[in-house]
């Protein structure tokens, strides 16, 4: 992963899985097809003559602009996947994702009050899981999504022990 100004010196960030772009295009293909289908409402119901009324230049924009969103968020899904990234240090674990809007946590191991490792349909169908590290604080809690099965699981008893350690000031 290149290095940004806001990235400690010295990281070697660990990238999530390539399948986790296969994961995010296909929930992305199944939200856009509904929404255009509901933002096509308006046209559909201008075209058929039931809603006559309408002014057809908002009907085609709406439906138009609606595709035209949802294509550019599908262009950006892979270079969003591959900005997400995680390193861990001797006392804390660092979290990087965005691209426009970049984003480096810090997530200390003495904060973690647990470990969650989280698997819906779609990751499971392609080995992967997502690690959520829950602090005492809502605004500290982070995650890290399509990480390997294996991995999370390693990530889940490494992450828990060290937090135990470090709570208990060993």
């Amino acid at each position: 992963m290149r290095s940004e100004p806001i990235d400690p010196d010295g990281i070697s960030w660990i990238r999530v899985s390539p399948k986790f772009i296969t994961v995010q295009l296909i929930g992305w293909a199944v939200g856009t097809v509904i929404a255009v289908a509901v933002a096509s409402v308006p046209l559909a119901l201008l075209l058929t003559e039931v809603w006559p009324g309408f002014p057809a230049w908002l009907a085609w924009t709406f439906s138009t602009g609606t595709l035209l969103v949802s294509l550019w968020m599908g262009v950006l899904i892979p270079r969003q996947v591959r900005s997400i990234g995680y390193a861990e240090r001797d006392e804390d674990l660092l979290i990087r994702r965005g691209i426009f809007f970049q984003r480096v946590m810090v997530v200390p191991y003495g904060r973690m009050q647990y470990v969650d490792v989280a698997v819906g349909p779609l990751e499971r169908a392609f080995g992967l899981a997502s690690v959520k590290l829950h602090t005492a604080s809502p605004q500290t809690n982070a995650a890290i999504p399509g990480v390997p099965a294996a991995e999370a699981a390693r990530l889940r008893e490494q992450l828990s022990a060290r937090g135990q350690a470090r709570l208990a000031g060993l």
